[in-house]
């Protein structure tokens, strides 16, 4: 006997799914990288604002953010400058969220320094981002992470290679620190960089002081305002993502997950090896 569902209007339902977030993407055509067109993003985002969320406190944002071309000229500054290394032709950077508390921030860097190693990787080391939290609003501040940036060498790889590498890496991190609830890697990557927060779209190049350097340039950035309608704002929520950004909580989720798990055994690669240790690839919580 099939059972039917009865709705009732007026009633939210946790299967129903709304979207509301805004994002763009802006790129140069013949991919010339600029000051400017990080500019032209950030401006469009604060005009975005009213795609998204807003806190009580009037200053907590939902989440928002910019994925960009990695700027290869700010990085190899910063790089000779702090570090006195050059690096390869090949590298990577990854922004990563970690806790307030020495100890375990002390303890996931730890685990993420070996695990480039074992990849055949070179840390150069590790960089805590310039931010400023007075532009913060109260609860954004109360679960405000220390983010750092960390510089992975990669002499002898190809860009494929270190990008690859790089996420078996993180997803290893990630399985290892499950229990650290404060550490998540925005991105970790030979290609691109993510910047962001819970802050108003106006106040992220404030509260990141590396967004308004004039050597941070990239010819192609996406941008996003984020609405938050079934799961509650958190800084690793923010958007964009790793790889995309998207303006709505996908209505399909459920079905993902399920279908992620079922084929976890047919994940079979030549270039990632083991996917299996890597499972669950998809996240099941949230």
């Amino acid at each position: 006997m099939q059972q039917s569902v009865i709705q009732h209007p007026g009633l939210t339902s946790p299967d129903e799914f709304r979207d509301n977030c805004g994002f763009g993407l802006i790129a140069h055509m013949d991919g010339v990288a600029s000051h400017r067109l990080l500019q032209t993003a950030i401006e469009s985002l604060t005009c975005m604002t009213h795609r998204g969320g807003i806190a009580a406190d009037g200053k907590t944002g939902d989440g928002c953010g910019l994925l960009l071309q990695k700027p290869d000229g700010f990085f190899r500054d910063l790089v000779s400058e702090t570090f006195q290394h050059t690096l390869a032709s090949v590298y990577g950077v990854g922004m990563v969220f970690l806790s307030q508390e020495k100890t375990r921030a002390q303890q996931a860097r730890e685990v993420i320094n070996a695990l480039i190693l074992a990849q055949g990787l070179q840390l150069v080391g590790w960089r805590v981002v310039p931010t400023d939290a007075g532009v913060l609003g109260p609860i954004a501040l109360a679960s405000l992470p220390q983010v750092e940036q960390v510089i992975i060498d990669a002499p002898g790889f190809t860009e494929e290679q270190t990008n690859r590498a790089l996420f078996l890496i993180r997803r290893h991190a990630e399985k290892q620190l499950i229990q650290d609830t404060d550490f998540y890697i925005s991105s970790f990557s030979a290609s691109v960089v993510v910047y962001k927060g819970l802050m108003m779209p106006a106040d992220l190049p404030v509260f990141y002081a590396d967004l308004g350097n004039p050597k941070l340039e990239t010819a192609i950035c996406v941008f996003h305002q984020r609405f938050s309608t079934n799961t509650l704002p958190r800084w690793p929520l923010a958007q964009p993502f790793r790889f995309l950004a998207h303006n709505g909580e996908i209505n399909s989720i459920m079905g993902n997950r399920n279908w992620s798990t079922a084929r976890i055994h047919k994940f079979n690669n030549a270039h990632l090896p083991d996917l299996e240790s890597l499972a669950p690839l998809v996240n099941r919580t949230g």
